[in-house]
């Protein structure tokens, strides 16, 4: 049973501001692993068509040797299991600003425990209607002048800066779907799964705020998980994963999603769920 209903008045949830790196990428600080740093890693730009903007994203090594980067201007969207995916997608043409985004340098050399300036550029053409875009520019460790010469096995990183650009005054239209429960049988320290749903029929994208709630059978809450800081793009649903320990093992109960989307309502739905473990 999914039910659904909007809660009005005082807003009770405070907005965080995203997203993603491969996760990072979409946040708006980070560092992987190998030490390659950037920021910021989001930028949120309203402009005017025909308007223009330009900006800096300072790239930092924080590894003791040297290490070579080459930039991409790439489109992105979040695939099924809400993991960021970075390319060319044609798909994302309706709102991409890869065309408009210019970058420099787009090839460089970091000395050990130095960072370097990479100006950008982003210019709105007159023909741009009222939306949200979205691009990035995307860094990829590559390998240095001496390590070419050297045979062996490296391991590329990537670490990668959103751009998402507002035009006009496009209006939010995002509803939760729907609310499910899932038994995975590979998840790390856990069984079961709740999955979300968010739909954004909109031309503006929406960042969720909120919580998901499991209720045992009594109505008590059990587990209590905010929602990923992951963006909901324009005309498309999006699924949220919950990880659920569900203590009580396997049985009746009840997950309520309060979700923020950045409209004037608190939207709240609830889903009566069973927890059974398939039979093999």
């Amino acid at each position: 049973m999914f039910t659904f209903a909007f809660l009005y008045g005082h807003r009770a949830l405070t907005r965080f501001s995203i997203l993603l790196a491969a996760l990072a990428a979409l946040a708006a600080s980070g560092w992987a692993q190998v030490g390659l740093g950037l920021a910021p890693m989001r930028e949120d730009l309203r402009l005017a068509p025909f308007g223009s903007h330009s900006g800096v994203l300072t790239l930092v090594n924080n590894a003791p040797q040297k290490v070579r980067v080459r930039a991409e201007i790439v489109d992105f969207y979040l695939d099924a299991s809400a993991t960021p995916q970075f390319g060319i997608y044609p798909r994302e043409s309706e709102f991409s600003c890869r065309q408009w985004l210019v970058a420099n340098p787009m090839e460089l050399e970091l000395n050990p425990k130095a960072n370097v300036p990479v100006r950008y550029t982003v210019r709105v053409p007159e023909s741009a209607t009222p939306r949200s875009y979205h691009c990035a520019i995307a860094f990829t460790t590559m390998p240095t002048a001496e390590e070419t010469k050297t045979i062996g096995l490296r391991t590329a990183v990537e670490i990668v800066g959103a751009i998402y650009v507002v035009v006009g005054q496009p209006s939010i239209e995002g509803v939760v779907k729907e609310l499910k429960l899932e038994y995975v049988a590979d998840l790390k320290d856990a069984a079961w799964r709740a999955v979300v749903t968010i739909n954004n029929s909109g031309l503006m994208h929406i960042r969720p705020q909120g919580d998901l709630d499991v209720l045992d059978a009594g109505g008590s809450v059990i587990e209590k998980i905010p929602f990923a800081p992951l963006p909901v793009l324009p005309k498309r649903d999006q699924n949220f994963l919950f990880p659920l320990k569900l203590p009580s093992g396997p049985g009746q109960y009840t997950l309520r999603a309060r979700v923020d989307l950045g409209g004037d309502e608190i939207q709240e739905a609830t889903a009566l769920v069973v927890a059974t473990k398939p039979s093999r």
